[in-house]
């Protein structure tokens, strides 16, 4: 099981690691993983978490990264990439704002266009105090848009678009039309229990709908990349979207009942899920459905 950054077990905010609770550099091993036509995921290959899975668009034009984990992984992403290409980075997308997503930025950004949602943009500026620190101007997207985007690169038409208020309120989705594959960002944590950071705009209602609307645009046969966990298909993103809808109904009920978050808690009101307490554990999910649901 991977070792996650403190402040999302405590908190059940996202694995936006503050600047002391990064990745050990020397224990993480990452490789890149062919997926479907020109693309790549960057993921883990032990038990030390390295950030969020990369998505990688390959060809004679350039690559184009989906995330990009910690600045300090940077020259063994650097490595997985020589391994797949000679090409340079042309342009980075960031699917939301959390520092196991965007951090990569300040290595990248260097030397590489950075295109975000604007909301992503204006977290990086104004920082959440040790949480995550301002972002310096290197690591700040210089393309910046509202609802979609699209970068044709490589003949393949790479579309972004906003998704509201799911695991923040800066989410993207990534579709590579013509490799049928889908980067989710954080809106599809794959087999496990998902943070939804609501001091950054998320919600568990919000996500349902992103996700909703999603299985009506994705086709049935594409790959699918979660922001964390393995390689998936729409089967896995169906099964994720039901226990989402399930647990929600379960504390929302619990709620109705005039029933406290340490009551759900003692009652177990989650045990039927047990498969997808992993890294978050189910009394960590209720308070997150809890303190979102009542609001």
């Amino acid at each position: 099981m991977r070792t996650y950054v403190l402040a999302v077990l405590v908190v059940c905010l996202s694995r936006a690691a503050s600047a002391q609770d990064r990745p050990d550099v020397s224990k993480v091993q990452i490789k890149a993983t062919k997926v479907a036509g020109q693309i790549y995921m960057i993921e883990d290959i032990a038990a030390q978490f390295s950030g969020g899975n990369i998505g990688v668009s390959v060809g004679p034009d350039g690559i184009v990264l989906i995330d990009d984990k910690f600045a300090a992984l940077a020259p063994k992403i650097e490595a997985a990439l020589r391994a797949i290409s000679d090409k340079p980075v042309r342009f980075i997308i960031n699917t939301h704002v959390h520092g196991d997503h965007t951090d990569g930025n300040a290595a990248f950004g260097q030397r590489s266009t950075i295109i975000a949602h604007e909301n992503t943009r204006k977290r990086l500026i104004t920082g959440r105090g040790k949480i995550r620190p301002p972002a310096p101007a290197v690591a700040l997207p210089v393309i910046t848009f509202e609802d979609k985007i699209a970068v044709h690169l490589n003949g393949e038409d790479i579309r972004a678009i906003h998704v509201p208020s799911g695991h923040t309120d800066t989410d993207v989705v990534v579709f590579f039309t013509k490799s049928n594959v889908v980067h989710m960002g954080d809106d599809f944590f794959n087999g496990m229990f998902p943070s939804i950071d609501t001091e950054s705009g998320g919600s568990v209602k919000g996500l349902i709908a992103n996700l909703t609307s999603l299985l009506d645009q994705i086709p049935a046969n594409a790959k699918i990349i979660p922001g964390h966990g393995k390689l998936a298909t729409t089967t896995e993103l169906r099964a994720f979207l039901t226990m989402l809808k399930e647990t929600s109904a379960i504390i929302e009920a619990g709620i109705k009942a005039k029933k406290t978050a340490d009551q759900l808690k003692a009652d177990k009101v989650l045990a039927g899920y047990d498969t997808w307490a992993k890294d978050i554990k189910a009394d960590e999910f209720i308070d997150t459905l809890y303190n979102d649901l009542i609001r």
